[in-house]
C-alpha cells in the first residue's frame, strides 16, 4: 500500500506541475546537431541545449546528445513527452527505455522512438512494450513527429507555430487518407461500438462490427479488405488477448494493425497487448484524435 500510495503521489504530483506550466516540456534526445535542429523546426518550439525560451510559446524542448543526458533531465525537470534516437553515444536507446521504466519508475511519460536504423519486427515488438510510438525517418517522418507530439503535448491550435499549424492542419484535412478504409470492431459493449462507430464514421472509414473473438477471426477469414482491428480486451469467452495471438497465426494477418483496447490503465497492459500481437494500445474512453492519429500511422503510408 505504501507504494501505491507514492506511484499514485508522483503522478499527482506530475499532473500538477504540468498544469502550473505556461508551456509544455519536450526532450530530445538524439546526437546529430543537424537533426536536432530539423526536429525543432519541424515541431516549432523554442530550443537551445538548457531550454532557453524562443519563438514558441507553447513548447520548450532541451536538446541532450546522449542517453545519459536525458536520464539526468529525466531526473531534474517533469517532461511531458520525449523523442528518442535509438542510435546514441554510450548508452542505447534501448537502455534508455529500460531504465525510464525499471530505474526511474516513470509510467506516464509518452516516448516517440524516431530512428534511422531499420528495424526488424522482434525489434518493433520490443520498442512498442517501452515507447508511445515509434517512427523511421523517411520523406515525411518529420510530419509525422510534429503530428505525433502535438497530441502528446495537448498543444492548442492557437499557440502553434504558422509552419506547423499549416502542416497539422494539411495531415488531418487529408482526404485521401483514411477515408474509405475499412475497419472492425471486436466489442461486446454496444456503448462502446456506438462511440467508436461516431468516431470512425465521421472520417469517412467504413466500420464492421462483431461481439467476441471468433466471430472476429471467422469474419477475417471471410471478408477481405480490413484495414485495420481495433480489439476490445475484457470479453466473455475468448479475450483479446488470445484472439490477436489467433489472428497472428492465420496466413497473411501478421501485419494487420490490430489496436487494443482496455478500460484499464493498469501497469504491464501495454508489454501483455503487445507480446499477445497488438500493434498499439488505447485506453477507453477512447480520445477520437488519438484514435484517428494511430490509424492514420498504422494505415497510411
Amino acid at each position: 500500500k505504501p507504494a501505491s500510495e507514492a506511484v499514485l503521489g508522483a503522478l499527482f504530483e506530475r499532473i500538477r506541475a504540468a498544469k502550473v506550466r505556461p508551456h509544455s516540456l519536450l526532450l530530445v534526445v538524439e546526437d546529430d546537431p543537424a537533426m536536432q535542429r530539423q526536429i525543432v523546426q519541424a515541431i516549432g518550439a523554442s530550443a537551445d541545449v538548457k531550454t532557453t525560451p524562443g519563438a514558441s510559446a507553447d513548447v520548450q524542448t532541451t536538446l541532450v546528445a546522449s542517453a545519459e543526458e536525458g536520464l539526468a533531465e529525466l531526473k531534474a525537470r517533469r517532461y511531458d513527452c520525449v523523442v528518442l534516437d535509438l542510435r546514441l553515444p554510450g548508452m542505447s536507446g534501448y537502455e534508455f527505455l529500460e531504465a525510464v521504466r525499471d530505474e526511474l519508475r516513470i509510467d506516464d511519460l509518452p516516448i516517440v522512438v524516431y530512428t534511422g536504423t531499420d528495424l526488424s519486427s522482434q525489434q518493433r515488438a520490443r520498442l512498442r512494450q517501452l515507447a508511445e510510438s515509434v517512427l523511421v525517418k523517411d520523406a515525411r517522418s518529420l510530419d509525422r513527429l510534429l503530428d505525433q507530439t502535438s497530441l502528446y503535448l495537448h498543444r492548442r491550435v492557437s499557440a502553434v507555430p504558422d509552419a506547423a499549424r499549416a502542416t497539422l492542419e494539411r495531415l488531418h484535412a487529408d482526404t485521401h487518407q483514411l477515408p474509405g478504409t475499412k475497419v472492425l470492431v471486436v466489442d461486446d459493449d454496444m456503448r462502446n461500438v456506438f462511440a467508436l462507430f461516431a468516431i470512425l464514421e465521421n472520417a469517412g472509414i467504413e466500420a464492421k462490427h462483431v461481439e467476441d473473438g471468433i466471430q472476429c477471426l471467422e469474419m477475417l477469414e471471410a471478408t477481405a479488405g480490413f484495414d485495420a482491428v481495433l480489439m476490445d480486451i475484457m470479453m466473455p469467452g475468448m479475450d483479446g488477448y488470445e484472439t490477436m495471438r489467433r489472428i497472428r497465426k492465420l496466413e497473411g494477418f501478421d501485419s494487420l494493425p490490430v489496436i487494443a483496447l482496455t478500460a484499464k490503465a493498469m501497469k504491464g497492459d501495454r508489454e501483455k497487448c503487445i507480446d499477445a500481437g497488438a500493434s498499439d494500445y488505447l485506453t477507453k474512453p477512447v480520445d477520437p484524435e488519438r484514435l484517428l492519429a494511430l490509424l492514420r500511422y498504422w494505415i497510411c503510408p
